[in-house]
């Protein structure tokens, strides 16, 4: 006969466990109201966002240019002192660096050459990753060629010109000057919370249905605050107004092509098909290809000898800021930042230093003063913060 003592712990275990299966359960249940059960899945699959998410995402590929460009091969190892300040005061190799801190591609041009070419962990020239977040400044630059094209007519349009059905709910205000400096004052939550928009963004399979349910939350150009949402604006607004071509598309015809990317590429979509391009986070592209548009930047638009980019854009982008000192997030200062562009850090207001930067340290530093470009990608930061990674892009620059 079993003891009753016995009985009532077995009895206490299966009504805990019978207790906390149902927590699960109605937590499942909310989470897929909130968020929809396609998207629950793909955050359950796949977990946190990496770099090699393309390739279990649907793409849109963008093909090697036609006349692809190649940089130089690196002439000699001496070019630039390989030693490098870190925090303790010390110096340090700087291979011992990269590959103690999760770096797999770091490439420095300089001068017009190709000075420093780097990889690690298995990946080479020819190994396409994600850009994360960097992705939002070369949205930035298909706005600026869609306003040379006549899509856009300057970036004081408003952007329920473009999503109508946004203009009940307080965006008639929001301009594309706005979104391109995160001061749209919209309800946007940058962070990871499985419950809230920004994950659901990353994930849906109806990103334009999720588009549309964003709602403001302050007076436009009033706060600053990073938030993928107004990125996600400009994609759709772009998506519309290039109908029927797409972003992809039109980033082959007026960037790709004539850059001369030697490899494919791709965005990331939210569903196959007719899906919608994930622009805030998800271009993928090889090391040197990244790199070349960097170097497209750092001429001003201009492309061996041919005019790319709007002139004007890239001053425009990168070098004046929109915000007045009064909203600046203070913080950012702490770290090496001194504003914000169009999707563009500004990191320096004396050299005219700028960043593109992305989750898990993927990084596009250019400094027009010092001719220097210095592309970093990467599986994480490793143990070094931004503003030790923008000292290493900075001590590199002025290196002779």
């Amino acid at each position: 006969m079993v003891p009753v003592k016995k009985i009532l712990i077995f009895h206490n275990i299966v009504l805990v466990l019978s207790t906390l299966a149902a927590l699960v359960i109605l937590v499942l249940v909310v989470w897929m109201l909130i968020a929809g059960p396609q998207t629950v899945l793909r955050i359950l699959r796949f977990g946190d966002t990496k770099i090699d998410d393309f390739r279990h995402e649907p793409v849109r590929e963008m093909t090697s240019s036609p006349v692809p460009y190649t940089f130089a091969p690196v002439s000699s190892q001496d070019r630039l002192n390989f030693t490098v300040p870190v925090p303790s005061g010390s110096t340090s190799d700087l291979d011992a660096l990269l590959s103690s801190n999760d770096t797999i591609a770091f490439l420095v041009l300089k001068d017009d050459q190709l000075v420093i070419e780097r990889y690690y962990q298995g990946h080479t020239a020819n190994t396409r990753s994600q850009a994360f977040s960097m992705a939002k400044s070369f949205t930035s630059t298909l706005v600026g060629l869609a306003i040379e094209d006549g899509y856009f007519t300057s970036v004081d349009q408003s952007i329920t010109d473009f999503i109508p059905e946004l203009s009940p709910h307080g965006f008639d205000k929001v301009t594309l000057l706005h979104l391109l400096t995160m001061t749209s004052g919209s309800a946007y939550q940058e962070n990871d919370n499985p419950f809230g928009v920004h994950v659901i963004l990353n994930y849906t399979p109806h990103l334009e249905q999720r588009i549309l349910t964003f709602r403001m939350a302050d007076e436009p150009g009033t706060v600053w605050r990073y938030k993928s949402g107004d990125n996600a604006l400009l994609g759709l607004a772009l998506s519309r107004v290039l109908a029927p071509n797409t972003i992809a598309g039109y980033m082959q015809e007026r960037v790709w092509d004539p850059v001369g990317m030697e490899a494919a590429g791709s965005w990331s979509l939210d569903h196959a098909g007719d899906g919608l391009e994930k622009t805030w986070c998800c271009l993928a592209a090889t090391p040197p290809d990244f790199l070349k548009l960097g170097r497209l930047y750092l001429h001003d638009g201009v492309w061996e000898g041919r005019q790319v980019l709007p002139e004007g854009w890239v001053q425009e982008s990168t070098q004046l800021s929109a915000l007045p000192d009064s909203i600046w997030d203070a913080d950012f200062r702490q770290i090496g930042i001194w504003n914000y562009g169009y999707q563009w850090w500004l990191v320096s207001k004396e050299d005219g230093s700028y960043l593109a930067n992305g989750k898990d340290g993927q990084f596009l530093y250019i400094n027009p003063a010092k001719d220097t470009v210095i592309l970093r990608l990467g599986w994480s930061t490793g143990s070094l913060p931004l503003s030790q990674w923008i000292a290493l892009f900075q001590h590199l620059a002025d290196a002779k």
